[in-house]
């Protein structure tokens, strides 16, 4: 007892003599400004040397790149909210007569997907008599099996769906969807990569906004089938819905240019051409040609 009286009573007065001690020193924005910037009593002791300049500057560069990177997000969340006005929700117009189009599915080595894929795109809501579905398949394994067996199925229950493989896989993605333009029969091109899963109403809800010519492209939101599978698909899907809600509804709102992402979206076909087509010499060919256009 006596000895932990004797160390509260040595704290106590610890404490009381930093309180004096801290009360004593001198305040205000001068003497900081003293004290740090220009106080000389250290100087010369420490160079900064080659080392140091090695770790130094790759770290600021870094800090500025993520600074300007979080000053453009920023931005964007203002103009999303400045401009809600100009939200998209109904086209302008409507087409009197649907024009015909072609839904492009690329495919490779795709055999666990494929099925759920072709289910989908089979069941979308469009006259018959005016769609095609190309599956674009370069897959080296039993995809190639599966996908062509699941074509001719649905082939026989009267969907418009052709199956075309490539053995060279000239170009990739971009090759298969430049070659299957060879053969399209649409005015406009929707685009699925293996993993969608579009709903029945997808072309109805889309092909419309074509009715302004002055729309090349119209990109459309993903969502998450797996969203709540785990804490790593929740967080993806939060990147992605920055992306499209955030990202790509600030860029339309204001009227700035704003990319396609490759899949569950829509092109004017002659918008393609007049930009020089599917191109293959970069490897983000969404972007490539969302740039021209």
């Amino acid at each position: 007892m006596y000895v932990s009286y004797r160390m509260a009573l040595l704290n106590s007065n610890f404490v009381l003599t930093a309180m004096s001690a801290y009360g004593a020193a001198p305040k205000g924005i001068g003497h900081y400004i003293k004290q740090h910037f220009l106080d000389t009593t250290f100087r010369g002791i420490y160079r900064v040397d080659a080392f140091d300049l090695e770790l130094l500057i790759p770290y600021f560069i870094v800090l500025i790149l993520l600074a300007g990177y979080g000053a453009h997000r920023y931005i964007l969340v203002y103009l999303y909210y400045k401009h809600r006005a100009n939200r998209t929700t109904e086209p302008a117009g409507h087409f009197d007569d649907l024009p015909r189009v072609t839904v492009q599915l690329p495919i490779f080595n795709e055999q666990y997907v494929v099925e759920r894929l072709l289910e989908s795109v089979c069941k979308i809501d469009y006259p018959r008599e005016k769609l095609d579905i190309q599956v674009l398949d370069d897959s080296t394994d039993e995809t190639v099996d599966v996908a062509r067996g699941l074509v001719e199925r649905y082939a026989a229950l009267g969907c418009p769906i052709s199956y075309h493989h490539r053995t060279n896989r000239h170009g990739f993605k971009a090759g298969a969807l430049a070659e299957g333009m060879l053969s399209a029969k649409g005015e406009f091109i929707a685009i699925f990569d293996a993993d969608f899963t579009p709903p029945e109403d997808f072309l109805m809800r889309t092909i419309h906004h074509f009715s302004d010519p002055r729309i090349g492209m119209v990109q459309t939101r993903w969502t998450h089938i797996n969203r709540n599978y785990s804490f790593l698909t929740e967080v993806e899907a939060i990147l992605l819905d920055g992306h499209f809600v955030l990202e790509h509804s600030g860029r339309a709102r204001t009227g700035l240019f704003f990319n396609f992402n490759g899949t569950a979206g829509m092109w004017r076909r002659i918008a393609i051409e007049e930009a020089g087509g599917w191109q293959h010499d970069t490897l983000t060919e969404d972007t490539d040609l969302s740039y021209r256009a």
